[in-house]
């Protein structure tokens, strides 16, 4: 019998150094196979008809759990922002000449990087509400700081000490490190889709430099 060097598990491929390359690996030739398979119908869709297709097919990939991307490496990150780059090409059928980051910011597509943050942004907010399983609601707790509370350390969560490269990427580490770095207006925002569309543009404006 012989052993393999990593496991899918709900469609993620789990390698025993949790680097996540091999998971990296499958989504960049799954996401490029159907890309290719897109431009060859490109020219018969409307734009909107191309963004929702480009989204279905290849995007939705690209966001799959990608909260467990937290903490992996550049290269891993960058060869899936190359996919998305690739994407927002073809859905918008424009040469290599054009920039993509702005074909992305006129697609209003957050990049890789961020899409993670808004995902692990979204895990703090259902975490603060109840919004998830009790079984990941019992890992977080809230920070109590034992001086007089001010604006800034309002509705945080505790951030436990991590003594190890793998530490800041586990639930209990990075949902509070993300979520405290968040302005104290946004964490107390109680709507989900006022939530979201704030979120998402603080992280389009980290991302380009201005608000979509």
């Amino acid at each position: 019998m012989t052993s393999s060097d990593s496991v899918k598990l709900l469609g993620v491929s789990l390698d025993s150094t949790l680097s996540f390359d091999k998971h990296v690996s499958d989504t960049v030739r799954s996401c490029y196979f159907h890309i290719r398979a897109f431009k060859h119908i490109r020219a018969y869709l409307s734009l909107d008809t191309a963004i929702s297709v480009g989204v279905c097919i290849v995007a939705t990939r690209l966001d799959y759990c990608n909260s467990l991307l937290y903490g992996t490496s550049n290269r891993n990150l960058d060869n899936l922002q190359l996919i998305q780059n690739l994407l927002a090409r073809t859905v918008v059928q424009a040469s290599w000449t054009v920039i993509a980051t702005e074909v992305t910011r006129c697609l209003h597509w957050l990049p890789i990087r961020q899409r993670i943050k808004f995902k692990i942004g979204l895990l703090g907010f259902k975490v603060r509400h109840s919004l998830l399983p009790p079984y990941l609601q019992d890992i977080l707790s809230s920070h109590h700081p034992t001086m007089q509370l001010r604006s800034s350390s309002v509705h945080q969560f505790f951030r436990p000490t991590v003594n190890s490269s793998f530490s800041p990427r586990a639930f209990s580490v990075s949902v509070p490190s993300l979520w405290n770095s968040l302005r104290p207006n946004l964490r107390s925002i109680d709507s989900s889709a006022f939530f979201r569309s704030q979120l998402k543009t603080t992280l389009f404006h980290s991302a380009y430099g201005s608000t979509p």
